[in-house]
């Protein structure tokens, strides 16, 4: 009798698992490795009806078309064969490595999925050329260029690059969509406003065009030699003509999307002469004009005066530093404000920068401001120049006299007369004192009843102090702002030590501050945006004008792998940051 009910379960799961396996829905793709400007056809496939169909999310792709139902049910000798498949016709949004989920359907009673299938997207790829193909069509009548203005600058020269879209008369664009953006690696770049551009017609390759202007970007070359301008890739929905006509013998149009893209452009960049470089060369390079200026030249002691140093004309304006002042001791220096007023055409950055001082005289006399000198390169000649300012007096009328006798604000050497006193020879000992050899015995002496009693004051004592630590392992919030701080010391630190090693040191300070955030607003490395961090330090109730100084701080670290930074430059960016995280830890609540 258990025999045969043993037997009779067996059969029961066998025979289910036969009705399992026989149903089957699978995921089939096209091709698993496509080009951004191909497009990807996915099937779902099923050998017995259901219900209840639910495709994945296809986030990472435009649904082109579908989806598509088609059913198949035939007899062949007796045997029943069943197909049923839902089609769907996608583009993707950009390259990448991704993921297509599970799809699901209900069959009998029981959910069914489908493997998730990975998809390769890459670059744009060449089209096989056939007359009948609409993207065949499309990709002979419309065209992405990018049209770039020199091809061997030198460091820190403007280039631009315009992208034009070009399209045939034969067909007509209704829409499109920039689904690869070009990363200017290795360069500065700014791009320049084009919205009111008008449909211009023109020639590409000898024929009647039309055309508009999509983009225009100003790129400064950071590094030297062979550089790549990545493409611009655009999904655009057009009309293309057919072979079909109407009655009126006007070819029927077909609506198409199509990817196209404005291919690599390579650029080979010239290092800077070495010949004649000046000492004091701090990357600029253009045509430029310089100038030393003060507000007022005759004054009284603890008035203020303006003294600003500027630099206007053609060039990287906002990609080296304006040379430093040395001034009189006797004059109170402060904090120079830094003022730019650019524009960026297609010539590239046009205007002036200046470093604005307000100093202070502290005694009557006059005062020497010497002369300055600036020095870039020239790209019309293709040689350095130097300008130097005029030597400035400033007459100081009415104040205290400056006791010193030094106006000029050379200091001492620091250097004092030894003056021997009576206690020179205070080492020499002319008394000798004696100690008895006896020994005295350790017990009932005060030694003796400090350590009898030490155990039974260590035991409140370590109750107290494991309290303590009880309570500060239990503040969770408290814990984490600790551990912000070691790690902003670490970084801050880290940074120190690298003082003079510019990519060290801004990599070191900038992980300083990231980190810090990280642990303060208790957010991930992916929601660091500037926005983020504005918004959520502005609900800690952080003044405003210590949020500007973080994301300035920020700035210098993104700018400074662009331009050529000084030791000087470096030491004030790290005595900012301290003083930024200090303010933002009292502030924040």
């Amino acid at each position: 009798m258990k025999f045969t009910k043993y037997i009779s379960i067996l059969v029961f799961i066998l025979v289910t698992s036969m009705a399992s396996a026989q149903i089957k829905f699978e995921a089939k793709v096209s091709k698993q490795k496509l080009g951004v400007n191909e497009r990807l056809r996915v099937d779902f496939e099923m050998n017995q009806d259901g219900d209840n169909f639910n495709p994945p999310d296809f986030s990472n792709f435009t649904v082109i078309g579908g989806p598509n139902q088609s059913v198949s049910n035939s007899w062949i000798n007796g045997v029943r064969s069943f197909s049923k498949t839902y089609s769907y016709f996608l583009a993707p949004k950009g390259r990448g490595n991704f993921t297509l989920a599970q799809a699901t359907i209900n069959i009998g009673g029981e959910t069914y999925k489908t493997t998730p299938v990975k998809i390769e997207v890459t670059a744009a790829v060449d089209i096989p050329k056939d007359p009948n193909n609409p993207d065949y069509i499309a990709s002979e009548n419309i065209h992405l260029v990018a049209e770039v203005s020199k091809t061997n600058p030198y460091l820190n020269e403007a280039i631009t690059v315009v992208y034009k879209l070009y399209v045939s008369p034969n067909i007509a664009v209704d829409n499109w969509n920039e689904i690869d953006s070009p990363r200017y690696n290795d360069f500065w770049s700014q791009n320049i406003d084009t919205q009111g551009q008008k449909v211009q017609n023109g020639t590409f390759k000898g024929e009647d065009y039309r055309f508009l202007i999509l983009r225009k970007t100003v790129l400064y070359p950071q590094k030297t030699g062979k550089l790549d301008i990545e493409p611009l890739s655009l999904d655009i929905a057009l009309r293309v003509p057919t072979n079909r006509r109407d009655i009126f013998g006007s070819p029927l149009m077909s609506r198409a999307n199509k990817v196209v893209s404005a291919g690599n452009s390579t650029i080979t960049v010239k290092s800077l002469p070495e010949s004649g470089k000046p000492i004091d060369f701090s990357g600029a390079v253009g045509d430029f004009s310089f100038d030393v200026n003060t507000s007022k030249k005759v004054l009284d002691a603890s008035e203020s005066f303006q003294l600003k140093v500027a630099v206007k004309g053609n060039g990287n304006l906002k990609l080296f530093k304006l040379p430093k002042l040395s001034l009189p001791s006797s004059l109170e220096v402060y904090e120079p404000e830094h003022n730019e007023d650019i524009n960026t055409a297609l010539a590239g950055m046009q205007g002036s920068i200046s470093d604005s001082y307000t100093v202070v005289p502290q005694f009557k006399g006059k005062y020497p401001i010497p002369s300055v000198s600036f020095s870039y390169f020239d790209l019309k000649t293709e040689t350095y120049k130097r300008l130097s300012s005029d030597e400035i007096v400033i007459d100081v009328l009415a104040g205290p006299l400056n006791n010193s006798g030094d106006n000029t604000g050379v200091a001492n050497n620091g250097k004092q007369p030894v003056t021997l006193g009576n206690h020179q020879f205070a080492f020499i000992k002319t008394k000798t004192e004696f100690t008895s050899v006896d020994s005295n015995f350790f017990f009932k002496t005060k030694g003796f009843w400090s350590l009898l009693l030490l155990p039974f004051l260590a035991i409140p004592l370590a109750i107290v102090i494991r309290n303590k630590k009880a309570t500060r392992d239990a503040d969770v919030y408290g814990n984490r702002i600790r551990k912000a701080d070691r790690l902003a010391k670490k970084y801050l630190s880290h940074a120190k030590k690298s003082l003079g090693k510019k990519e060290a040191f801004y990599i070191a300070l900038e992980k300083a501050l990231h980190n810090y955030l990280k642990a303060k607003l208790h957010i991930e490395t992916g929601d660091l945006s500037k926005e983020i961090i504005n918004e959520m330090l502005g609900e800690k109730q952080v003044e405003n004008e210590v949020i500007l100084d973080f994301n300035k701080i920020l700035e210098s670290c993104e700018l400074a792998r662009y331009t050529p930074i000084d030791i000087v430059t470096m030491q004030e960016d790290y005595d900012r940051a301290a003083k930024t995280i200090s303010l933002i830890d009292k502030q924040a609540r």
